[in-house]
């Protein structure tokens, strides 16, 4: 289990977010609830967390603040913000200062299950680089190696397929976004971009069979703003519309 440390001025966020998500199951458990970023330091002085999941505006310490001084201190503790702003400069300053996602208020459960799941697979990754000595790493198998980063990069596409980039992947696997580029082609046979389209028209697939998306819902929720886009590229890649597809006879 990693060690989650919770950090907001509002104690029924704070509860909500403690008590009625399970944690457990994606492989985290609540070390600590905190009211604002001058306690989280203080925390972290004394005691672990991996991962400190923070609001941004609070009293004593704002939580940008907080992950500034987080950085200085080269602290390896991994910071997610979630806050009910969604202005850009927010987000913005979160990113130069290395925090890993930005969550909006209320947080949804699935955004919850997406970016704690790929916080776990990286910490599941330091930790086994962490683990094996580098003569030892040397040693292992090629091919165990290769299909441990293709996993995680599958497993980040699958959980984040809407927003996923190349990008974002080669971060998770600690690569160079055009050698992961070369590395996942060489060891699936597919490119990353064909891989992350199957992914997107295989759930769009499913989510015409439910009757309570309309078809530009089904697109949106794949990740395509336009329509019409995402009909085009329906069309190319299964040979049917997405209307004539859900009309189909069974």
């Amino acid at each position: 289990m990693y060690k989650l440390l919770i950090v907001d001025d509002e104690s029924e966020t704070r509860n909500s977010i403690s008590n009625y998500f399970p944690w457990e199951d994606i492989g985290f458990e609540i070390v600590g609830q905190l009211e604002n970023g001058r306690q989280a330091l203080d925390f972290l002085s004394e005691r672990q967390a991996d991962v400190v999941l923070c609001d941004i505006r609070m009293p004593v310490l704002s939580g940008i603040d907080f992950a500034r001084e987080i950085k200085d201190r080269k602290h390896p503790v991994m910071i997610v913000f979630f806050s009910g702003y969604r202005e850009f400069e927010y987000a913005k300053q979160a990113l130069s200062l290395g925090v890993k996602e930005y969550i909006v208020k209320p947080p949804k459960y699935k955004d919850l299950v997406s970016a704690f799941s790929s916080l776990k697979a990286e910490l599941d990754e330091q930790a086994r680089r962490m683990a094996t000595p580098s003569d030892q790493l040397d040693e292992e198998p090629e091919q165990s190696y290769n299909d441990k980063i293709i996993s995680i990069v599958k497993r980040f596409v699958e959980d984040n397929f809407r927003h996923a980039s190349l990008e974002e992947a080669a971060k998770l696997v600690h690569m160079n976004a055009n050698y992961l580029s070369q590395f996942f082609k060489k060891n699936t046979g597919s490119s990353f971009s064909d891989y992350l389209l199957t992914v997107k028209m295989q759930k769009a697939k499913e989510l015409l069979l439910d009757v309570r998306y309309r078809t530009y819902e089904v697109g949106s929720l794949i990740g395509y703003s336009n329509s019409r886009n995402f009909a085009r590229t329906f069309k190319k890649y299964f040979g049917t519309t997405p209307k004539l597809y859900r009309n189909r006879k069974p």
